[in-house]
């Protein structure tokens, strides 16, 4: 099961400066000291948000998500996928995998995991969970807690890292590819990390109309990753049929023909950058936040 994750609006973008660092090389691929240095950036999540409710609630209902951090062609990035065409709600729009929680699951992070395994048919023992990222926002229809995890995805079958400064090996998507669950995922894409911070790609919105955050077009990846999986033309639903600044973010998967990150999947992405210290928050002359990366 994918749950969608889409509830922003539109503003104008703040001019742009890109960092001239962060707490990663966006370049060079992740090592076993750039998830330490992850892990400890996360591990102050949990002091300012307190610890995370270990059991499934009923009241609301919940659901787990994973950021899920991989080496593909020796670069950095993060995978994502695009819901499939069949998919009732949200279909053809990009998010991160995960769904609902079960009442067979331990947490809420066996949940996001279980889900992972199901879409994309990555064991949970092949993923090194390195954290959250805040506190679980509520979905668009107000009726579900979605707790967002980060988690590194190591290649199936291969040595770790001779030392903590050598590089992970790459991720074959062509492997995940073969085993997804095609009623669910229509696509699935990595996006390199220096590609999150490049301004030709970043769209400025609003989170629940008052956060801001950006959200990133990925409409060439999405492309390129449709022909090479022979499902060309899967995002076509949302992406056809509404243009101009009547469309609400939470409808389709990106304004005027493009593919977006965005929503609550661009909220929590951009939770992450900043924790990565990529993107930074400040306020204009008169006092509203902006985000600038």
């Amino acid at each position: 099961m994918i749950i969608s994750l889409h509830a922003a609006m539109s503003i104008p973008g703040p001019s742009m400066t890109l960092r001239s660092s962060s707490l990663l090389s966006f370049s060079k691929p992740f090592t076993p000291n750039s998830l330490k240095a992850l892990r400890h950036a996360l591990s102050s999540v949990v002091q300012q948000t307190g610890p995370q409710q270990s059991q499934p609630g009923n009241k609301p209902r919940h659901a787990g998500v994973l950021i899920p951090l991989c080496n593909v062609e020796g670069k950095p990035g993060i995978l994502l996928q695009v819901r499939a065409k069949n998919l009732r709600n949200h279909s053809g729009e990009v998010s991160f995998p995960g769904g609902r929680i079960d009442e067979t699951d331990a947490s809420f992070l066996d949940g996001a995991l279980r889900e992972t395994e199901e879409e994309l048919g990555i064991r949970p023992e092949e993923i090194d969970v390195l954290g959250n990222i805040g506190p679980p926002e509520v979905n668009l229809r107000g009726d579900m807690c979605v707790w967002p995890y980060v988690g590194f995805v190591n290649q199936r079958n291969t040595k770790q890292p001779e030392s903590d400064d050598y590089p992970y090996p790459s991720l074959d998507l062509n492997q995940i590819r073969s085993v997804m669950s095609i009623s669910e995922v229509a696509v699935v894409f990595h996006v390199p990390l220096a590609d999150l911070t490049a301004p030709g790609r970043l769209r400025s919105y609003l989170f629940r109309g008052e956060r801001p955050y950006w959200a990133v077009d990925v409409t060439d990846i999405v492309r390129s990753a449709e022909e090479l999986s022979g499902s060309s033309g899967s995002t076509s639903i949302s992406t056809e049929a509404v243009h101009g600044e009547t469309q609400l973010d939470e409808v389709g998967s990106g304004r005027e023909g493009r593919v977006e990150i965005w929503g609550l999947t661009g909220w929590y992405l951009s939770l992450l950058l900043r924790r990565l210290q990529a993107y930074q928050e400040e306020k204009d002359s008169v006092g509203i936040p902006q985000i600038k990366p």
